[in-house]
């Protein structure tokens, strides 16, 4: 049984390496909100459209966080469920399965949502660029 929970906690390893990821990316974009956020007068109605690009932004990664989060949480079940099958001498293959390609579904959705904040943090350097 421990040789069959090996991939899912290599899995768990990965997913936690994204998560460190889009946490410190949802840090900076508030970060930089609250920069931006301070600023009043002419520099902040000069600011507005990167304004409302980081709220978007950070409302994506958000998202991507908590897909990745239940990712990571429906391989911890499975590889639970994996043991309780092998204590309790009950097949629950069907379960593991289930919960495992959830888990995938997750992470695929997770992945997307981060692709989209990716394209919205690439596509602010063209308003960075006026003058």
């Amino acid at each position: 049984m421990i040789q069959q929970a090996v991939a899912p906690v290599f899995l768990l390893s990965g997913v936690a390496g994204i998560l460190a990821v889009l946490t410190n990316r949802l840090g900076r974009t508030v970060d930089r909100f609250r920069l931006l956020s301070e600023l009043d007068g002419a520099q902040a109605e000069q600011h507005h459209p990167e304004l409302q690009i980081l709220t978007r932004r950070a409302r994506w990664n958000q998202w991507s966080i908590i897909l990745c989060t239940s990712c990571a949480l429906l391989v911890c079940l499975s590889i639970v469920v994996m043991f309780v099958g092998v204590e309790l001498a009950i097949d629950l293959s069907d379960a593991v399965s289930l919960l495992f390609v959830a888990s995938m579904l997750a992470l695929i959705a997770g992945l997307l949502c981060f692709l989209r904040e990716i394209i919205l943090a690439t596509g602010i350097l063209a308003l960075l660029k006026r003058p």
